[in-house]
C-alpha cells in the first residue's frame, strides 16, 4: 500500500514549477501502478498550450475556473470545481485561468516526475 501526504511531496524533487503551474507529482511511474497522479495549481491569468502526444491524461476540478479550448475544432468548455475532462485522444488544448485552477490530473503511462513540456507541448515518452 502506499500512501502519502501532499505536504509528504510538496518541496521535493517529485514537485515540478514552470511558469504557468505548480505540478505535486504524487504518484509516478517509479510506484508501478501503471499511471500517475499529481495535485497541480495552473495560476491565474495564464494560458498554457498542451498536447500530451505520449500520454493519456484525466483532469478534475477541485477549485478555481479555467476555460479548455479543443485546437482542433475551437470548442471551448468552461470548467468548475466538480467538473472532469479527459485527454482520451492526445488533445491538442489551450488551459485559460480565470482563478488558480486547482485540480487532480490521472496521467497514463505515469510520469517519471521532472518531466515539463517540451516545445509540442508533450511531456517526453516515460521510459
Amino acid at each position: 500500500m502506499i500512501v502519502r501526504k501532499l505536504d509528504d511531496v510538496t518541496n521535493t524533487d517529485s514537485h515540478k514549477k514552470a511558469e504557468t503551474w505548480d505540478s505535486v507529482r504524487m504518484l509516478l511511474a517509479r510506484d508501478g501502478m501503471g499511471f500517475g497522479f499529481h495535485i497541480t495549481t495552473m495560476y491565474a491569468g495564464t494560458e498554457t498550450k498542451m498536447q500530451y502526444l505520449n500520454h493519456l491524461e484525466c483532469v478534475y476540478c477541485i477549485s478555481g475556473e479555467a476555460e479548455i479550448e479543443e485546437v482542433e475544432t475551437g470548442t471551448r468548455h468552461t470548467i468548475k470545481a466538480g467538473s472532469m475532462y479527459a485527454l482520451n485522444d492526445h488533445d491538442s488544448h489551450v488551459v485559460r485561468c480565470k482563478t488558480d485552477f486547482v485540480i487532480a490530473c490521472v496521467f497514463s503511462p505515469g510520469l517519471i516526475g521532472n518531466e515539463t513540456h517540451d516545445a509540442s507541448g508533450a511531456y517526453p515518452a516515460s521510459a
